[in-house]
């Protein structure tokens, strides 16, 4: 597939960084509206055409992309008379990038495959930083002949880009993904939090922690914090921990599966949100943690 000409639903910080990108490169893009003006403002300003319905970006699109909160934001942009669905085409690709419940992605497939459209999700790793460079990590998964297809728009995005099986698989992936990420980051920031209240250095614990197996990348974005006040290597909101660790709660119900690790960092974040922190950024919870304590 040759410069496609892309529709792109969710200009937050991640999907107007993707435009950016995708600008870089020389692709058409329709983008939707929105309230929040600036990010679409500036797309357009680049070249970028707004219309007002999804049913509009799938009719002027071989490939709609979605980068949203949550799946019922994606389901309210995809289903209805002014949905994406709508407006699709018979060959056209629908990716989401955003990280949904899987059962959410299998039932919008059907829908999308009805129309002759093929439904792929591909949820992401890293930052928006990353996706202005076109660096990102991509997961993504569904029929394989029209990931082959869109490809190379892929790899425009990404550094590095996975085909990980079935429609869905790039959710379930991302969410046991985002859950062993997030129960870890607040292992580490309870356990600096308990340094406090024990009297003992968080230097002196990280030192300790980091010369052995311990040592990860998440341990080093919370000690970002925790020692040196930047909260920034892991620019991932509480209130987004709290959504993933939910839905990763919720895809372990629909499997039948007792899930027993996840409930203390969800019961953490869902607290920390409760305590008006859903804004701070994850490395923050060490001071959630803090005043829990009392430390």
């Amino acid at each position: 597939m040759s410069q496609p000409r892309i529709g792109f639903v969710g200009l937050g910080m991640m999907g107007a960084a993707m435009v950016g990108r995708l600008q870089d490169k020389g692709y058409a893009v329709t983008v939707l509206g929105n309230r929040t003006r600036d990010r679409i403002e500036a797309a357009v300003a680049r070249g970028a055409v707004e219309v007002q319905s999804g049913k509009d970006v799938a009719k002027t699109s071989d490939i709609v992309m979605l980068c949203m909160g949550t799946s019922e934001q994606v389901e309210a942009r995809m289903e209805g008379p002014e949905g994406v669905i709508e407006g699709l085409g018979p060959v056209t690709v629908v990716i989401d990038f955003g990280t949904s419940l899987p059962e959410s992605t299998k039932r919008l497939g059907a829908s999308v495959s009805a129309k002759g459209g093929t439904y792929l999700d591909a949820p992401l790793g890293r930052t928006p930083d990353h996706a202005k460079d076109g660096l990102l990590n991509i997961m993504a998964s569904g029929d394989k002949a029209a990931f082959d297809r869109v490809r190379p728009v892929l790899d425009d995005l990404g550094e590095n880009v996975f085909h990980l099986g079935p429609l869905g698989s790039g959710h379930t992936i991302k969410l046991i993904n985002n859950f062993f990420a997030m129960t870890t980051a607040n292992a580490i920031a309870e356990a600096f939090a308990m340094a406090d209240r024990a009297g003992v250095p968080r230097q002196g614990l990280y030192d300790v922690m980091s010369a052995g197996p311990l040592h990860s990348g998440m341990m080093d974005f919370v000690a970002a914090y925790g020692l040196n006040n930047d909260p920034e290597r892991l620019a991932f909101s509480v209130q987004n921990a709290a959504k993933d660790l939910g839905y990763y709660r919720r895809m372990a119900e629909n499997l039948g599966a007792d899930t027993i690790m996840s409930a203390c960092a969800n019961a953490a974040l869902q607290d920390a949100v409760e305590d008006g922190r859903g804004d701070h950024l994850v490395p923050q919870m060490v001071d959630f943690f803090v005043k829990r304590f009392g430390a």
